[in-house]
């Protein structure tokens, strides 16, 4: 079997990852997810591994964005949408997207740091791979205004000064 890793434009690319999104996140599943019930940002950019025959099997969506970490701008990249399908897991595909992910937010050269938020079944996922827990908190936009994001614990990893507390404003929709 073979994989390929390709970063490609977020909306161009969705026919190729619809399926896994169906297959592991169907409506009746994500309406039960804590963050379930939040409009989130569509990605920008998709990381997605494919395995020959299968199709995509993992997935890492990429948003770029000025924030707002305790009233001073800064440039984040945002990982959402991280999924891996079910015969697909524990071979290192997601940490092999997700580090796919950073290259092309480092690369870029203007990210500060990579934010995303972690369900707590996924913590030692992430903090194994560098990532560390935001003390602070997190607001955003919804269609009823700006509210406190909660649902999920924030985590970031840190491209060249990630925070570690304060209030960071996603000035727009969570991803």
């Amino acid at each position: 079997m073979s994989i390929e890793i390709e970063v490609l434009n977020g909306d161009a690319s969705w026919p190729l990852a619809e399926p896994l999104f169906n297959a592991i996140w169907p409506p009746h599943v994500v309406e039960k997810l804590p963050w379930g019930r939040f409009t989130t940002a569509y990605p920008e950019w998709r990381v997605l591994l494919q395995a020959d025959p299968e199709g995509v099997v993992c997935h890492v969506g990429v948003q770029r964005r000025d924030v707002k970490w305790n009233g001073r701008k800064m440039r984040a990249g945002g990982i959402g949408g991280v999924l891996t399908h079910e015969g697909f897991r524990r071979r290192g595909y997601a940490s092999l997207a997700l580090n796919a992910a950073i290259q092309f937010l480092r690369d870029e050269g203007s990210i500060d740091f990579a934010l995303l938020f972690c369900e707590p079944h996924n913590v030692a996922f992430y903090v194994g791979r560098g990532w560390k827990p935001f003390e602070g908190e997190i607001f955003c936009d919804q269609p009823e205004g700006r509210i406190r994001y909660d649902a999920t614990a924030p985590y970031v990893f840190d491209i060249r000064r990630a925070p570690q507390r304060g209030t960071i404003d996603l000035c727009g929709l969570p991803w």
